[in-house]
């Protein structure tokens, strides 16, 4: 190399070629040190997360939900000092750890939170199973009621994520609180672990639509009756509505030739007023609402014990609704269940009560006694696939079917049992076993649900194999409603160094730079023009003298 060296300051005749020599190496070695700063930084990446960002919608043009999907905080766990400055953190803390307290305190009083970031259990269907077998799980489902409860009623304004624990989520996790435990949160100065996602402004969804589907099965007319069949409608709300769309699966929520026409309606949009099954109905022709003998909604039947209610808008005098409640009473006693009447006038909390708007006798069969708030029991987080009994589900399905199918045949009060168990039109557990697999695996938000999902065409194929004529209905969520994108993002979670190092490796790596250049000058130009480029250079005058 000395040799090549000599070469070069021989034919340059001069230090000219020695000078572009030195230029050369110092710009390799200066992009050397940065592709091997940039190489560091991008290998400090400590994990790569799946998160589910929480809702964010306008109600009547009230902001609600989280307001923002970019993140860029270092990361500190919970608890943390009183008083303490979390405007620039991103606070990681698991489910059950949780202060509900502490997140009431900061919504209400709008105070100042980089992130939040909320770690359900990996197996969150064995902490929610419905047995509930120990404290810890009945506690966790507890936590989630309120949590979803507070999350989509409050303006929130910093980004929400939900993510699901693992060992190097609890590993980062363990780390954050012994830094924090040390008296070493992390900052820009200490370092630590920093939380990025990085995510544009979320846009509004424009024009989201609802999905009805209906299949009709017609009933046997005798040869020349001119008169129009009764119908019977067994309608069921498939939607969901929580904290996290792409995590609102609802296992639980809603989604379980005699001489009537029946009618199965499954709609979308029930957590917004029943907004589908309005529009659903009011597409209807007159004569098909008026051949409605009645209508039986189903509404969260997949996790009693022994006791359901039916909901009514009408009294319970009325001929009507006391067919079917003494129907449905006959076949549960039959299967050892209770079964309870509620009246109340129509508030729109219930789906029959769309029914009642057009005079059309309808009732909720229900496991719950009471009418759920605005955007509650809708599928949320809790409503897990081990939340749902199967069993419950199997003697939900029986009791509808044995009660209508008495009523079109005039079985009522005889000791016939239509659905008898290992008989040809036993109910098939295999078949639901199925369904509620597929149900609890769908994120089934309405506004994300496209007109071509696959799921939606999967409902519309179930109906075609046993209805005769199937109709998909497309209609837009009424404007009270605004949804924006953005459910599902990736978390980056780097380890960055502190202020402290930063500084002394840059020391570190000048002092470095400025031996090597001087080296270089020395041994190509002589000490003599290392000096002249470190000395002032004379002013005009000096040179004009």
């Amino acid at each position: 190399m000395a040799a090549a060296w000599g070469r070069t300051r021989r034919g340059g005749g001069g230090g000219g070629g020695g000078g572009g020599e030195v230029a050369e190496s110092i710009y390799a070695v200066v992009a050397l040190v940065l592709v091997l700063v940039a190489c560091v930084e991008l290998g400090d990446a400590a994990a790569a997360v799946d998160v589910y960002r929480l809702i964010q919608y306008d109600l009547a043009g009230a902001p609600l939900g989280s307001r923002l999907a970019a993140l860029n905080h270092h990361a500190g766990a919970f608890p943390f000092a009183a008083g303490a400055d979390l405007s620039r953190t991103a606070v990681i803390v698991p489910i059950r750890d949780l202060d509900l307290s502490f997140l009431r305190d900061y919504i209400a009083n709008k105070r100042p939170l980089g992130g939040l970031l909320l770690l359900l259990p990996q197996k969150i269907s064995d902490k929610l199973g419905g047995e509930q077998k120990n404290d810890d799980s009945g506690l966790v489902k507890k936590i989630l009621v309120e949590l979803e409860q507070l999350l989509i009623h409050a303006e929130i304004p910093y980004p929400v994520y939900f993510a699901f624990e693992d060992e190097k989520i609890e590993a980062l996790l363990m780390d954050v609180r012994k830094g924090d435990s040390a008296g070493q949160p992390a900052t820009a100065t200490t370092g630590g672990y920093k939380f990025i996602v990085s995510l544009p402004e979320p846009k509004k969804l424009s024009s989201p639509t609802i999905s009805n589907i209906q299949g009709w099965l017609p009933g046997l007319k005798e040869e020349g009756d001119a008169n129009q069949l009764p119908t019977i409608a067994i309608v069921a709300n498939y939607d969901t509505f929580g904290a996290a769309p792409a995590l609102s699966v609802g296992s639980d929520s809603n989604g379980s030739g005699g001489k009537y026409n029946l009618l199965f309606g499954l709609t979308s949009g029930g957590p917004y007023n029943y907004n589908g099954t309005y529009k659903w109905l009011r597409s209807f022709d007159q004569r098909v609402r008026e051949s409605i003998e009645y209508a039986i909604c189903l509404n969260s039947i997949g996790s009693w014990n022994n006791e359901l209610w039916i909901h009514v808008s009408k009294p319970p005098e009325n001929p009507y609704i006391k067919q079917i409640y003494e129907t449905f009473s006959d076949v549960a006693k039959d299967i050892g269940v209770s079964i309870g009447v509620k009246h109340k006038k129509i508030n729109v909390a219930w789906e029959h009560e769309q029914f009642s708007r057009f005079r059309v006798t309808a009732a909720t069969l229900s496991e719950l006694p009471v009418a759920p708030e605005f955007l509650e029991s809708t599928g949320g987080l809790y409503d897990t696939r081990k939340s749902t009994d199967e069993k419950a589900i199997y003697r939900s399905v029986k009791l509808v079917a044995e009660s209508i199918a008495k009523h079109i045949y005039g079985y009522e009060g005889r000791n016939i049992d239509i659905f008898a168990d290992n008989s040809s039109l036993a109910v098939n557990p295999y078949y639901i076993t199925s369904w509620l697999d597929l149900l609890s695996q769908t994120p089934r938000v309405a506004p994300f649900l496209s007109k071509n999902d696959p799921f939606i065409a999967a409902l519309k194929k179930e109906l075609s194999d046993h209805t005769v004529e199937v109709h998909v209905q497309h209609e837009s969520l009424d404007g009270i409603f605004t949804f924006y994108d953005t459910t599902k993002a990736t978390l980056n979670v780097y380890q960055v160094a502190s202020v402290t190092f930063d500084l002394l490796f840059l020391l570190v790596l000048g002092s470095y730079l400025i031996i090597l250049f001087s080296f270089l000058v020395i041994t190509t130009r002589g000490l003599d023009d290392l000096i002249n480029i470190f000395r002032r250079p004379p002013s005009r005058k000096a040179k004009a003298a």
